[in-house]
């Protein structure tokens, strides 16, 4: 007989517990596949190394991200602020993806860290399992509503260079926001034996688009007989423009700026039931290492690339890069041309936020934790996808996107507590982690041993901890109405809707399991 050990009905570390499956079920064999969250296995194994590599440093996009986000973070300590607030964002963050990989490499489930949480929580498991996963699915549908946001404006910036006097409208914005909304869904809808490809171009526009763009940066101010930014207004003139009186605490702020290039840890976790298990943490690692330093060098050919910096704070267009990119390039038509190397791997990361957002959510559902669970847990048969958790991501950030119309501030507090939520629903399944010696997790194939371990858990907690206050204190001083930091306003919320849900939902809430699987069931793609 054939057995799966249930952690979840018995949270102990000996896994006495277990049931066994039928024999008609063990005579189905790899036709059977159950997966290690102990559902069958529904979704395709389309993605590969390459293609999940590349949805990595897509979806990542901390390159396009960081300069995008150039006008904002230049308050906290001047062009020196950006860098050394990036570098230090980057180490925190490649530290937290080290303990995400090491959770991964042992529960390798779509749910990621819902499904952790569960596990690590131990006899707290289905309360932390559920905080954990509806703040991870938030985070998600609000990250994909911001990329969309992002292409929106570049495509309007794109538009707005070439035509003199043209004055952007949020309506404008509004439009093309839809358009590239419903063309995402429906090409995640629809091409899902595609994805991997699709992925695969966006794997190469991203590197592409770095490097042209670094070139262009450095080397057209020197034809165009444009003088460089000096290396002191680069490296070394800090200049706090937030109203704090503290420039330590600026510098803490405004590593919310790096935070947001680098934050989305979890992004390949949710693709566990579509590829090799052994790939995550491998793409993990591929997606920081590129990542960090793609933006590190990135962000240094820029600011030297440009000549005013009131220029760029004034500049009438959206999207900031583009004034950024016509001081750099000396002309309206290479501005254009580096912000289509922006646009093309943005367009893609947004295909692979819908992905990402609409797996958090069916993952959710399957376990009955949202409402019509039933209806969004269905996988559909013609196209291989969770179909209706697609469409409700489209519905959800096209209400948001109507939010936009009304009021900018209002839009950009709900898109600005991406950080917030994710980070909450890591460290909701790296604490427990911690806090039990990891004695709940199995190790996978990636662990980190001993003290080790410990000491990157640790850190990676007390980053978040410290960091989620931080990063909900106001940008600058004095505040008002249209600057305020809404965050811990909009995440409270957001919580409270979560909690009330809790009780409503808890006695039918089971939660996903963590189970030990025969190869005889475990289909062998999955190894």
């Amino acid at each position: 007989m054939v057995t799966v050990e249930d952690k979840t009905a018995q949270p102990s570390t000996t896994h006495e517990k277990s049931f066994a499956l039928s024999s008609n079920e063990e005579a189905l064999g790899h036709e059977l596949a159950v997966n290690v969250s102990g559902h069958r296995q529904e979704l395709q194994r389309n993605f590969g190394l390459l293609s999940l590599c590349s949805l990595g440093i897509t979806s990542g996009n901390v390159w396009i991200a960081l300069g995008g986000a150039i006008n904002v973070a230049i308050y906290n300590g001047g062009p020196p602020g950006i860098i050394y607030e990036f570098i230090a964002a980057s180490v925190f963050y490649c530290i937290i993806a080290a303990s995400i990989a090491e959770l991964a490499s042992a529960i390798p489930s779509a749910g990621g860290v819902y499904h952790w949480a569960t596990i690590t929580g131990g006899r707290y498991g289905r309360a932390c399992g559920w905080f954990a996963g509806w703040w991870n699915a938030l985070a998600w549908l609000l990250g994909f509503t911001s990329i969309v946001q992002i292409v929106a404006a570049q495509t309007v910036s794109m538009y707005a260079v070439m035509h003199d006097g043209f004055e952007t409208k949020q309506w404008h914005v509004f439009v093309t926001y839809i358009i590239i909304t419903w063309i995402s869904v429906f090409i995640v809808l629809y091409l899902n034996r595609a994805l991997p490809s699709i992925e695969m171009i966006g794997g190469f526009t991203v590197v592409a688009g770095v490097f042209l763009s670094i070139l262009v940066c450095a080397i057209m101010p020197h034809v165009n007989n444009q003088p460089y930014a000096s290396n002191f207004s680069v490296w070394g003139n800090w200049q706090n423009q937030t109203g704090y009186s503290s420039s330590e605490f600026a510098f803490l702020a405004g590593m919310l700026n790096g935070a947001y290039a680098v934050g989305s840890v979890d992004l390949v976790t949710h693709l566990a039931e579509e590829v090799p298990h052994r790939n995550i943490p491998k793409a993990i690692l591929f997606q920081y290492v590129f990542g960090c330093l793609s933006g590190f060098f990135y962000i240094i050919a820029i600011l030297y690339g440009i000549s005013s910096f009131d220029e760029v704070l004034a500049s009438p267009y959206l999207f900031h890069l583009a004034e950024i990119y016509r001081q750099a390039a000396g002309s309206k038509a290479g501005s254009v041309g580096l912000l289509f190397l922006a646009f093309v791997p943005t367009f893609i990361s947004g295909i692979g936020c819908c992905v990402t957002a609409s797996r958090v959510f069916w993952t959710l559902a399957r376990d009955g934790a949202t409402p019509f669970s039933h209806f969004f847990s269905n996988v559909n048969q013609s196209t291989h996808n969770p179909f209706r958790a697609i469409v409700f991501s489209g519905v959800f950030v096209t209400v948001l996107g109507c939010i936009y119309v009304g009021s900018k501030t209002a839009f950009q507090a709900f898109v600005g507590c991406f950080i917030i939520l994710s980070t909450l629903s890591y460290v909701t399944a790296i604490l427990p982690h911690v806090v039990s010696g990891r004695q709940h997790v199995r190790p996978g194939w990636f662990w980190m041993k001993g003290m080790a371990g410990m000491v990157v858990h640790g850190i990676s907690c007390a980053y978040i901890i410290v960091f989620v206050v931080i990063f909900c204190f106001p940008f600058a001083l004095p505040t008002d109405a249209a600057n305020m930091n809404y965050a811990s306003l909009i995440t409270g919320g957001l919580s409270l809707f979560v909690l009330l849900f809790w009780f409503v939902r808890q006695s039918r809430y089971v939660g996903p399991r963590d189970v030990v699987l025969d190869r005889h069931v475990l289909s062998k793609d999955a190894l």
